[in-house]
């Protein structure tokens, strides 16, 4: 059996060659996790959780967002929460987690605080999730049917990794640092639809910056806590697949599949939202509409008449039928109760029909259009086929515009690509 810590640590720890996709989506993220966070910085889940820590005190080592500072543990807790507070972040399907929100709270917090180079930031983070991704293969989709939310879990290792390595860990160092990460990455799906979700985000980068901080300072914890009788997987409904795991580990980067949102709600719409978005579909044009999704998205995101801007997020016929009527479905704001009660809106939406179709994988949707005049078209879309890194970082940027502003957005963007110091980037955390 493969060692998976041995791998990993010796994956964190040695000298790594990234290619030029994984370092630019690498910047895309890290642009996305800003906006996000930025755009999330007011939400009640993100001042409850930032007000905690800031009334605590202690030492003022990283910025947080919506300002002020706090000591790089809370720091991570507080960035983590707020960052996956609107649920508009990156996904990386194979690992089923967010990547980003679990990783970047850790890394820029110690980034920042040890004042580190930003391209030592952004290949630490990369290090760092692609960690996150081969332990979610790891752990497997059993561990994640069994209630365990993998952003948190496989997330912890991420941010503990990312953290390491900014401080110069070697393998051994890092086996210690993955045994003690082992007993304290946690997170229930249980938590889904409330607070509790984007807490298990800042649960990860917590939990990742104490770890590392407590190896740094001499912690002697058991380095072979993932695996075997008691060990994280047996413990956590793991499938232990370190094969798949490893299977190219420090030749091909997994975290270049990662997918970013372009749509403010549930992902399992995207795939129809895209393919919608072919089609170029226009209200007045419409007689009906059918969507075909995978089986799994109709518990998830059907919807069938939401009056709430947040039932509109985990609602087919209406998402569709706010893009056809001209709502900016990459806008938080598009989704709110006046809009769900737009008699346009409500109208189209019960022209829209949404079926299962086990020919469909869960990253893809077929939306078949009727048109008044008689005319059908339909597209299909998959949220795992490649995109040109043009295209990407277009979307990306025109999305993080829209959240925090061309200016904002653009400055971020040109501190990632030309450098500088990671403590002027986390300046920007403010707003």
């Amino acid at each position: 059996m493969n060692d998976l810590s041995t791998e990993l640590a010796a994956f964190a720890g040695g000298p790594v060659s990234t290619t030029a996709q994984a370092r630019i989506v690498t910047s895309l993220s890290a642009l996305d996790w800003f906006a996000v966070g930025m755009a999330g910085a007011n939400e009640p889940v993100s001042r409850i959780v930032r007000d905690m820590v800031l009334s605590e005190g202690g030492a003022a080592q990283a910025s947080l967002f919506g300002g002020g500072a706090a000591p790089l543990r809370a720091a991570a807790l507080v960035n983590g929460t707020i960052s996956h507070a609107l649920d508009y972040d990156d996904t990386h399907f194979a690992h089923i987690g967010h990547p980003s929100v679990a990783v970047f709270p850790a890394v820029l917090a110690v980034a920042a605080w040890t004042d580190r180079p930003v391209v030592d930031l952004l290949e630490a983070a990369l290090v760092g999730m692609e960690t996150s991704v081969r332990v979610g293969l790891w752990l497997g989709r059993a561990h994640y049917q069994a209630g365990f939310h993998q952003t948190a879990t496989a997330g912890a290792f991420g941010a503990a990794v990312a953290a390491g390595r900014l401080f110069g860990f070697d393998a051994a160092a890092f086996r210690r640092v993955l045994g003690l990460t082992a007993t304290r990455a946690a997170g229930l799906k249980a938590q889904f639809g409330t607070m509790g979700k984007p807490y298990n985000a800042g649960l990860a980068a917590s939990s990742g910056v104490e770890a590392a901080l407590l190896v740094q300072a001499g912690f002697q914890p058991n380095e072979h806590a993932l695996q075997g009788a008691f060990g994280f997987a047996a413990t956590h409904s793991g499938a232990d697949d370190a094969t798949t795991a490893l299977a190219g580990l420090g030749d091909e980067w997994l975290f270049e599949s990662v997918s970013h949102k372009f749509h403010a709600c549930c992902h399992g719409l995207h795939a129809a939202l895209e393919a919608a978005r072919d089609l170029d579909i226009a209200e007045p044009e419409v007689a009906e509409i059918k969507v075909h999704t995978h089986p799994r998205w109709m518990s998830v995101c059907n919807q069938l008449a939401p009056t709430t801007g947040l039932g509109a997020k985990f609602s087919y016929r209406t998402v569709i039928a706010m893009m056809a009527t001209g709502y900016d479905t990459a806008l938080p704001d598009s989704y709110a109760d006046k809009v769900c009660a737009d008699p346009r809106l409500t109208s189209l939406r019960d022209r829209i029909t949404v079926v299962a179709d086990d020919e469909m994988s869960e990253t893809q949707a077929r939306v078949a259009l009727l048109r008044r005049d008689g005319a059908r078209r339909e597209a299909i879309h998959d949220l795992l086929a490649p995109m040109a890194l043009s295209d990407r970082e277009d979307r990306v940027r025109d999305k993080a515009a829209k959240l925090i502003g061309s200016e904002s957005a653009d400055a971020i963007w040109t501190m990632l690509r030309t450098g500088g110091r990671a403590a002027d980037l986390a300046v920007r955390m403010a707003g």
